[in-house]
């Protein structure tokens, strides 16, 4: 494979590599450094490459370069990302109330709501969505959302029994 090939390539493939990156991380900034990260490994390799394998090689490449920055992501997480830690409950009580009471106060005004309406209240996910004007999708994930922070916020049981 020569420079202009290379060239061709680019202008060929980048904006289907693109577009198949950010399908997957739809993360427009990350999607773009991807791309061009698999081309500059398709430049440094360029003398491995045949030019009949280029599309092949660039969808490999940037396929594991989003899988590389993913994994890095998730090993590196920021503690702003990390409510849970900074509130997480670590001492021993025999009030179970008295802990779901502070975890439901710290919950975001949304999760909150639909977190009584549906196991304080008893409402259907339907009836929830009625009163807050949202859809019953909606409503499940925020219930969700909830659920997950309560039980890591309460954390082991030996700390509440």
């Amino acid at each position: 494979m020569n420079s202009k090939e290379y060239n061709q390539s680019v202008d060929l493939y980048s904006d289907n590599v693109y577009r198949f990156i950010l399908k997957n991380i739809r993360d427009e900034e990350r999607a773009r450094d991807i791309v061009q990260d698999s081309y500059e490994k398709l430049w440094r390799n360029i003398e491995n490459v045949n030019s009949e394998n280029v599309k092949p090689y660039l969808f490999t490449t940037a396929y594991h370069t989003m899988i590389d920055v993913m994994r890095k992501e998730k090993r590196h997480t920021s503690i702003e990302n990390c409510p849970l830690q900074k509130q997480a409950h670590d001492q021993q009580y025999s009030d179970l109330s008295e802990i779901l009471n502070e975890a439901v106060k710290r919950l975001p005004e949304i999760q909150r709501t639909v977190i009584l309406l549906r196991d304080y209240e008893g409402y259907s996910y339907k009836e929830i969505g009625d009163v807050t004007l949202l859809s019953e999708a909606q409503v499940k994930v925020y219930i969700y959302r909830a659920r997950v922070f309560l039980k890591n916020y309460i954390g082991k049981m030996e700390l509440v029994v």
